[in-house]
């Protein structure tokens, strides 16, 4: 997403991404009702190993930093890693399951824009606990940020619209809502996308779900977002640290964000961002600084900005 995106694509990967938090999706590791002490040794696992590995191995290097320093280390592992749009819902469009099912999905080797950022902090938080990394405990971290409360209690309890992924994980000290501290004008337009584009979600085919997705979106209608004002970037990029989670804002009518990464400032101290976009296939970090990828969006109206914990 270097550069604007039609608005065919738009709409599509907003669809894939409402679906996930009104974003995106994701590929499972643990495959479709299956236990992870089933699965053998793959791709993902060893990434998990490998990645955790490197972070302790920094940790042993250097003291150990603020946590949203791990966060965009594990990104920069990521880098070369396919994009994938859609994975998250393939169990619905594939038929056979319950309404409001969710069964819990996973990847290391292909993600979206959100997935890619609840890996690299969940890769971060199982590296904090003692002993071999283990899948179960990726499980438990990725479910914890995925869903309200932390319980998945169906599609529904999902997180489907990223600035509740913000205002959610505040709550429960899983996150730092950056928005006011840098100067964030609150957006209180009401969320409706989701509801208003029912056929793009196969989920809210079934009238129940449709009613739960419904009235989640009137909830929010109490909870602003602050966002950074795409003009106000330059003033504030030097307060932005690499590893803080970027949202970027629309004035899409009905919708938050579309499109979510993180904040990466390289050797030479510029902020970029580092995500996995639809357009390039892989994640990687931007050419563009970040005040110059935002003007580069079409219809985006600036940021929202939270910084990862160590929770």
């Amino acid at each position: 997403m270097d550069s604007p995106l039609s608005r065919r694509e738009l709409l599509r990967s907003v669809a894939v991404a409402a679906a996930a938090v009104a974003l995106p999706g994701r590929l499972p590791a643990l495959g479709w009702g299956r236990q992870p002490e089933r699965w053998g040794a793959d791709p993902d696992r060893e990434r998990l190993t490998g990645w955790t590995a490197a972070l302790r191995a920094d940790r042993r290097t250097h003291s150990p930093g603020p946590f949203e320093r791990d966060a965009i280390r594990v990104g920069e592992l990521a880098a070369g890693t396919p994009y994938v749009p859609g994975t998250l819902d393939a169990y619905i469009r594939g038929g056979g399951s319950a309404p409001g099912a969710e069964p819990l999905t996973l990847s290391l080797t292909r993600f979206d824009c959100v997935t890619l950022v609840e890996a690299c902090i969940a890769v971060g938080r199982v590296a904090d606990h003692p002993g071999p990394p283990s899948w179960e405990r990726l499980g438990h971290e990725t479910e914890r940020m995925r869903y309200r409360g932390g319980e998945r209690r169906g599609y529904a309890s999902r997180l489907h619209y990223f600035s509740e992924w913000i205002s959610d994980g505040e709550r429960r000290g899983l996150v730092e809502d950056r928005g006011a501290e840098l100067g964030g004008a609150e957006d209180v337009r009401p969320l409706r996308f989701m509801s208003a584009h029912r056929a793009s979600y196969p989920a809210l085919a079934d009238d129940g779900v449709f009613r739960e997705i419904a009235a989640m979106e009137r909830r929010l209608d109490a909870h602003a977002r602050r966002v950074i004002p795409s003009k106000q970037l330059p003033a504030v990029v030097d307060r932005i640290e690499s590893g803080d989670v970027l949202a970027f804002a629309t004035d899409i009518p009905g919708l938050d964000v579309t499109h979510a990464a993180f904040a990466h400032r390289g050797p030479d101290g510029v902020l970029r961002v580092l995500h996995a976009p639809l357009s390039g296939g892989v994640v990687e970090v931007t050419r563009t600084t970040l005040p110059e990828y935002v003007a580069a969006i079409r219809r985006c109206t600036g940021v929202l900005v939270a910084r990862p914990l160590r929770a």
